[in-house]
């Protein structure tokens, strides 16, 4: 058994990104932990049954999974690029320093959202082996809606060199993903059901299997 370390700037990006990888881990026996950076509240403008909405959800997400825990780091949505970074930096070592992971999956931060590429450099500078000698992998996942928008050619694009295979995973995964079902359009809004099964079907095709979740490997060690 191994200690996986999934961290999501927003929940539905650990599902969008690695619902699959993570349903596998799970049956496999693995310890998964969730970690959800940023959260709604009212103050911020969300409306009460907003954040009563939400919260449903990732009480309802979390149960689909059987997560060993979710760590709710709370901080507000869509302003990440306006806290000193230290304080993000800071946040993120606790979790890590909990969980002791080896493996840990972040969202790849060439995309169009802010709060990814902050949440990435927050994350990845505490799996440094000095600072957290449990990691041993550290993966990067594609965000559908997000990934596909990065379009700023002086950032590397996302290149997989990893695929899992999770052919017998992809219905619980769209279970899951129904929990967010306010963050969902018909096609062709980019968050879609037929969407989610056409990129499952496209990252299989490219491996080998029926389907499939991209990641690029940022780092690994052997022993």
């Amino acid at each position: 058994m191994s200690c996986v370390l999934v961290v999501a700037p927003h929940p539905d990006d650990e599902t969008l990104g690695c619902g699959g990888a993570i349903l596998r881990h799970i049956a496999r026996g693995d310890e998964v932990h969730w970690c959800i950076v940023t959260g709604m509240h009212e103050e911020a403008g969300y409306s009460a049954d907003q954040t009563s909405a939400r919260a449903a959800a990732i009480h309802d997400v979390a149960a689909h999974y059987g997560f060993a825990e979710t760590h709710a780091l709370g901080f507000a949505t869509a302003e990440l690029d306006r806290l000193p970074r230290s304080e993000l930096v800071s946040a993120m070592a606790g979790v890590i320093s909990q969980v002791a992971p080896q493996r840990v999956y972040l969202l790849h931060p060439a995309d169009s959202h802010s709060d990814h590429r902050v949440t990435f450099e927050a994350a990845a500078a505490r799996t440094k082996w000095f600072r957290q000698t449990s990691v041993r992998e550290v993966l990067a996942y594609e965000t559908l809606s997000e990934t596909g928008f990065g379009i700023d050619p002086s950032t590397q694009a996302f290149r997989p060199n990893v695929y899992i295979d999770i052919s017998d995973h992809l219905e619980a995964k769209m279970a899951a993903l129904s929990f967010y079902h306010e963050e969902f359009a018909p096609h062709p809004f980019p968050r879609s059901a037929d969407g989610v099964r056409a990129q499952a079907t496209l990252r299989g095709g490219e491996s080998g299997c029926l389907a499939a979740e991209a990641f690029m490997l940022l780092r690994a060690l052997e022993r």
